[in-house]
């Protein structure tokens, strides 16, 4: 049974604070469907960022939404968060797992044909596949992969490591969701498809029905 329930990830970005507490965004996702919570900050100071995650941390309380700490184990560990998001350019995962431990959830990010290679020798709960379309979100660098290298990757990961759970991230709104998960995305992470609309709380409720009408539509 995979650790992680990773049909909705609401990213809760640093630069959503002209939206509102992201403590406060963080529980409206986690209360409306999100099944992890993750938290995403590029440019404040180490302190400022686990003074944030500890109040998201205590937002989440009693929702059982699990949370995790983009890019840094340092403040994950400090924070208490339930585990940690890397990319290529951060810590090793086998380091952060001796680090944090075997109970802590460690997810990584795949944009390419090295970046699966290096998820399945690495001990993840969670692979996360993107971008599969243009964000604003995030200036990226890599071009978008696509619905068909989603596919292409996805398929990488689940011949080596059939439970691994593994979303598409990027560009993604209701409707998208649904053709990610017709390619085999067990879930999509998504930042402004739910904090920029008008109602987070609807938005989240929409996506993850469309997520798991598309689950159920694929296992038939």
């Amino acid at each position: 049974m995979p650790k992680v329930d990773y049909r909705l990830n609401a990213l809760v970005d640093a630069r959503l604070a002209d939206k509102g507490n992201l403590a406060d965004l963080a529980r409206t996702a986690a209360l409306n469907g999100a099944t992890l919570i993750q938290y995403r900050d590029k440019t404040n100071s180490t302190r400022e960022m686990i003074e944030q995650a500890r109040a998201i941390g205590a937002a989440l309380a009693g929702t059982s939404v699990p949370f995790v700490i983009n890019d840094r184990v340092d403040v994950a560990i400090a924070a208490g968060a339930d585990g940690v998001h890397l990319g290529r350019d951060d810590m090793d995962a086998a380091k952060a797992r001796s680090m944090m431990g075997d109970a802590a959830i460690i997810g990584l990010t795949v944009k390419n044909d090295a970046d699966a290679r290096a998820a399945i020798g690495s001990p993840i709960d969670y692979a996360c596949i993107g971008g599969v379309y243009e964000t604003l979100s995030k200036r990226n660098p890599d071009p978008p992969v696509g619905l068909e290298g989603f596919a292409r990757l996805r398929a990488a990961l689940l011949t080596a490591k059939p439970d691994l759970p593994v979303g598409a991230i990027a560009g993604i709104n209701a409707q998208r969701a649904g053709e990610v998960v017709a390619v085999g995305a067990d879930g999509v992470a998504v930042i402004s498809a739910i904090f920029a609309a008008v109602d987070p709380a609807a938005a989240t409720r929409e996506l993850r029905a469309c997520v798991d009408s598309a689950l159920k539509e694929a296992a038939r």
